[in-house]
């Protein structure tokens, strides 16, 4: 699918034409493109093996073969190898092309095992569907064929079957061009050449499904999907995958109810087919034994199942009491960025809308505020582009948004994108960028605006000669991109915006790309999941009399964030907290004010699929459906909306999330809102949110807006929050990075038996000058102590980490919650050998 996709779903934009004649009728091509490509988009396929469309060519399989004529004679050349040229002559269908194509299907299939019957590529195999095509139809082969032990394990999630390779080198061109893992790769020579990994090294790629996918045979197949299904017995939806927020294109394939397998979509504006193998496995925890499927109240100090109607006839009335007791600031609700659209604004407008009460946040503490998306914007494109400068303020893209570091790496390597990275450590960026300088966390904002005013001296624990070679790469960037995100999650946010707003005053002109983690998260905003907005980002008083129209009531106060929200529970100012997809307990960076908060509320509800750390602690816990399950609209990173779709039902009684906001707006009197589903809700929306205006369903399902519709992103109302005040380092301690990982060992992860074993464990990562200070090897086991605690881990010793930093991994065995406060701006700490 990804393949066609990438020539059929996009549009190649001719500007410098030439003219050539393919089978006899001209066709226009762009100067430079390659023959295979011209011809497909003109009706003329050439099979192929080696050859796909995001992979630089080699011309190893000649399976494209045809012939050329470009002023000399015809001959047979490998049409992935020839770019167009005036006046060309190719002739796709001629019997010596197809005698060429006949004597390659031959050869490849002379040790070619006849394992159709039992291979999970049997019904979708470009090998099988060629040789029937363009091959003899028969073999003139005797001779034994090759074997191998078949498979072996190449990594956690992919098996290889050597005796099936056609050495196309596919997979081994992925792993070295696109993601820089060349984990994979020939050995052998002559007729013993073979695809494996080096002696003790498995393919650790965080991307190693995409050779899956790519292999035009057999070769490789992926451990959860192997013997589970045939091709013909799939049904297949194209959806979005939203494990993160650079919304992937992805095809849900599944049977008899089951979700059996995720694939890349060639998306061009998006993921270029790419998925990282945490989006593309996580269909385990779709079909998890784990899920919920009954609503839970909670008897004495146990959760009981329960009915529906008993389930939200309990939180109803919890609320409703919380409201006459304590008005509607009694009533929290925190989490959304996992909702769709719909579901979002459902939520939205049940608990501003019915319930009055403004205290809700889509984010954990761990984003941006929602300030951040009022930036002017850029989509990835626009980062990407040719020849760009881009300053980099984000998290490392790798672990936290993959398919947006594969972009990123192509921009740079490919397509001169100068990058300028300003993060408190090294990245995955770090190889491929112009300059890097690493400030002291809470001083990114100091340290950008030394770079753009071109001022001397140390700034920020950054060197002047960095400070000048960074500030070179961006001097005289007129058209500057911003990629904006929360390098240090125990930083405070502020410093992130105070950062952007750094830049504004320097390059007016300067877009951003705000890289939020959470899959959602700017949808859950743009719905209204945000303190002190309303939907389309209103204000509430530049709203109200708006949405009063619209909505039975609106808030009177601006309400708080995570922080501010669990702050207020803990201190018994909340008699009920709604937790949608939100798990406070294990992912805010305060556990300890998150479990206080959880203890000290009457009342909290929690929406989730599985039964995480917070809902065992709630009084009432909701099943939903989730990704795969509930038809809808998603909002990646950049603005753009896309399309999810159902394809199996959820577990059990499971409910999507907007349907349970309509059963509690129903029993709290808002009867006209009770039997509003998806369309109803989304049309109510972009109704009233200007910049959604031209994203209607019917505009969605237009086939030239199948990689979705970005949203308006000139908003223009960015106002810069207060500087944060950040304490002068002190010299006798260093301060704490702490970042997140893909392997997180998070609660989706956990319910992917596949790729569990790949969480990584615990650790005090150093750089080298301060563990040559310390006189300690890797291994050593610190301890790491603040003014609110200790952690004790294993050193790992790293050039990306500058001296005067420590970096800890979030929700990992070494827990670095234990030392921060949301009180503080950084978080300063001691090392010492424990």
């Amino acid at each position: 699918m990804s393949e066609r996709r990438s020539l059929e779903g996009r549009s190649v934009e001719v500007t410098d034409p030439v003219t050539i004649t393919v089978n006899g009728e001209e066709i226009v091509a762009q100067k430079g493109e390659l023959v295979i490509d011209a011809c497909e988009r003109n009706d003329a396929y050439i099979p192929r093996f080696c050859y796909h469309p995001r992979m630089e060519p080699v011309g190893m399989c000649r399976m494209c073969l045809v012939e050329i004529d470009s002023g000399r004679g015809p001959a047979l050349q490998p049409s992935c190898m020839i770019p167009v040229a005036p006046d060309m002559t190719v002739t796709t269908d001629s019997p010596a092309v197809a005698k060429a194509q006949d004597g390659v299907i031959e050869f490849l299939l002379a040790n070619h095992p006849l394992d159709c019957p039992v291979c999970d590529k049997g019904g979708e195999c470009p090998l099988q569907d060629q040789s029937i095509a363009y091959g003899p139809g028969e073999s003139r082969w005797v001779e034994e064929k090759r074997h191998y032990e078949k498979p072996i394990a190449i990594s956690q999630t992919v098996l290889l079957d050597r005796e099936r390779c056609i050495l196309c080198d596919r997979c081994t061109r992925f792993a070295a061009e696109v993601t820089d893992d060349p984990l994979i790769h020939f050995i052998g020579r002559g007729s013993n050449t073979q695809v494996n990994t080096f002696p003790g090294e498995p393919f650790s790629s965080y991307f190693s499904g995409n050779t899956v996918q790519i292999c035009p045979v057999g070769a490789l197949t992926a451990e959860p999907y192997r013997f589970r299904a045939r091709p013909w017995d799939l049904e297949t939806v194209e959806s979005t995958c939203t494990e993160c927020a650079v919304g992937c294109r992805t095809s849900i394939d599944a049977s008899r109810d089951q979700v059996l397998r995720y694939g890349g979509i060639d998306s061009d504006p998006v993921n270029w087919s790419w998925l990282c193998d945490k989006g593309r496995f996580s269909f385990e925890a779709v079909g998890s034994p784990d899920r919920l499927t009954t609503p839970l109240l909670r008897s004495g100090s146990e959760l009981a199942e329960a009915r529906w109607n008993v389930a939200i006839d309990a939180a109803a009335g919890a609320i409703r009491d919380a409201i006459a007791g304590r008005g509607p600031s009694g009533v929290a609700v925190l989490g959304g960025a996992r909702l769709t659209n719909e579901a979002a604004y459902a939520w939205a407008r049940l608990a501003k809308g019915v319930i009055g009460t403004d205290q809700t946040d889509a984010q954990l503490g761990d984003g941006l505020p929602a300030e951040v998306f009022d930036l002017p914007g850029a989509t990835i494109d626009d980062v990407c582009a040719k020849g760009g400068t881009v300053l980099y303020l984000g998290p490392d893209p790798k672990e936290e948004l993959p398919v947006l570091f594969l972009r990123l790496k192509h921009a740079m390597v490919k397509d001169g994108v100068r990058l300028v990275q300003v993060t408190p450590a090294g990245t995955s960026l770090s190889p491929y960028a112009a300059a890097s300088v690493h400030p002291r966390p809470g001083e990114s904002a100091a340290v950008v605006r030394a770079l753009l005013s071109g001022s001397t001296g140390d700034v920020g624990g950054v060197a002047a000669a960095d400070l000048a070679a960074a500030a070179e790469v961006l001097g005289g960037a007129g058209d500057l991109k911003v990629v904006i995100g929360r390098p240090n999650l125990v930083e405070s946010p502020a410093v992130a915006l105070d950062a952007a707003a750094a830049v504004l005053d320097a390059a007016p002109t300067a877009r951003f790309l705000p890289v939020v983690r959470r899959g959602n998260t700017r949808g859950a905003v743009m719905a209204g999941l945000a303190p002190g907005r309303l939907p389309g980002g209103a204000s509430l008083d530049d709203g109200r009399g708006a949405w009063a129209q619209v909505w039975p009531t609106v808030p009177s106060q601006p309400g708080t964030d995570a922080d501010g929200i669990l702050l207020a529970a803990a201190e018994g100012k909340v008699d009920v907290l709604v937790l949608l997809g939100a798990d406070p307990v294990e992912d805010f960076r305060d556990r300890s004010l998150a479990r206080r908060a959880l203890a000290a509320t009457p009342t909290v509800i929690v929406l989730d699929r599985f039964l995480t750390e917070s809902a065992s602690l709630a009084q009432i816990v909701l099943p939903v459906a989730g990704f795969a399950e509930c038809d809808g609209t998603t909002t990646n990173m950049e603005g753009r909306v896309t399309t999810l779709n159902a394809k199996v039902n959820a577990p059990g009684t499971a409910r999507t999330d907007w349907m349970i906001a309509a059963d509690l707006a129903e029993r709290l009197g808002a009867d006209a809102l009770a039997d509003d589903g998806p369309v109803e809700l989304w049309t109510e929306l972009v109704a009233n949110v200007p910049a959604l205006s031209h994203v209607t369903r019917e505009a969605l399902g237009e086939p030239h807006n199948v990689d979705g519709i970005v949203t308006d992103l000139d908003a223009g109302s960015f106002v810069a929050p207060s500087a944060p005040a950040v304490p002068n380092p002190n010299a006798y301690s260093s301060r704490l990075v702490v970042d997140r990982v893909l392997y997180d060992g998070g609660e989706t992860l956990s319910h992917m038996p596949s790729s569990r074993p790949l969480v990584r464990d615990g650790a005090v990562v150093l750089g080298t000058a301060d563990a040559a200070a310390l006189d300690v090897e890797a291994g050593t086991r610190l301890t790491v102590s603040s003014q609110h605690g200790s952690v004790t881990g294993p050193l790992v010793i790293s050039d990306r980490v500058p001296r005067g930093t420590v970096v800890l991994h979030h929700a990992l065995s070494v827990d670095p919650y234990a030392l921060v406060s949301v009180d503080d701006v950084v978080c300063d700490v001691r090392v010492e050998v424990a």
